[in-house]
């Protein structure tokens, strides 16, 4: 598989099959990310790898507080800004309803979407997740250097046959996470990486996630 083939058939999968993953694997993967580039080099990424009993544990400690609903959320930064309108609220919105069009769930069934919602929280059935953090004192080019990093691991997943998702939602339970996890107190919890094999058969890996068109994101001059 080249780098092209890996972008094109990248994408966040919700749906995840049983099966283990290696850890040799994952530690070839995560070898080759060390490359990614960094400001500096100063290489601001942490991260935990867990599987089996760890991540049933913090699936099981995280079902526990969901039922408190927002009153159990500690997120240590905004998963999205606040004032986020235009195109970028559009975006946002537009992929979350396709999805549960995929689903057949409509928008007044908010029971079946707040199950859909839950499932972040099982990882999506992943075997494997990676819970990603970094020193509080880092500054928004390290976050970015950070989100180099992920892309690059997603993308040699894809050359192992592999698939993820990155999630943010993870953010809002990373006390729960703190108490399942040896994370340092100094830095701030970021997201988790669902780690396996796509599920095919589920239409929740399969609707169409449109992206804008170039002219909309970047502008040429002197050519």
């Amino acid at each position: 598989m080249n780098v092209s083939e890996a972008v094109e058939t990248r994408r966040s999968i919700r749906a995840f099959l049983p099966e283990a993953v290696d850890r040799a694997v994952i530690e070839r993967v995560l070898e080759k990310a060390q490359r990614s580039p960094s400001g500096g080099n100063t290489q601001p990424w942490n991260a935990v790898v867990i599987a089996g009993e760890p991540l049933k544990r913090l699936v099981e400690e995280t079902a526990r507080v969901i039922p408190q609903g927002p009153a159990a959320h500690a997120p240590e930064y905004n998963i999205y800004p606040p004032e986020l309108d235009g195109a970028y609220a559009e975006r946002r919105f537009g992929v979350g309803e396709a999805m549960y069009a995929a689903l057949g769930i409509p928008r007044e069934d908010k029971k079946g979407r707040l199950s859909r919602f839950m499932a972040n929280f099982r990882a999506f059935d992943a075997p494997v997740l990676m819970l990603v953090h970094t020193p509080r004192y880092m500054g928004p080019p390290q976050w970015s250097d950070i989100g180099m990093w992920l892309q690059t691991v997603m993308l040699l997943l894809r050359e192992e046959g592999l698939d993820s998702c990155a999630q943010e939602a993870w953010a809002i339970y990373q006390k729960q996470i703190r108490a399942c996890v040896a994370i340092p107190e100094d830095h701030v919890f970021f997201c988790g990486l669902s780690i396996g094999r796509r599920d095919a058969s589920d239409p929740i890996n399969a609707f169409p996630v449109p992206r804008a068109p170039l002219s909309e994101a970047v502008r040429f001059e002197g050519f």
